[in-house]
């Protein structure tokens, strides 16, 4: 790739300007840090899907016992 070919992308962690490629080992990344930010939410649990729990006293778990 040359210099006028460079895929800019917006880091995930701080929306700053990101260089996607090879030079970039912290790729989508701008920097160590934001990656470490990132994975710090991963390893915290910080990032969750949403869900509906069942209510309290509904069986849960294995389907034939429902």
């Amino acid at each position: 790739m040359t210099a006028q070919e460079t895929k800019i992308v917006t880091c995930p962690t701080c929306g700053g300007d990101s260089v996607y490629g090879a030079q970039n080992q912290f790729r989508p990344f701008c920097c160590e840090r934001c990656k470490n930010i990132d994975f710090g939410a991963w390893a915290s649990e910080s990032f969750r899907m949403p869900t509906e729990a069942p209510p309290d006293d509904s069986v849960y778990g294995d389907a034939r016992l429902q």
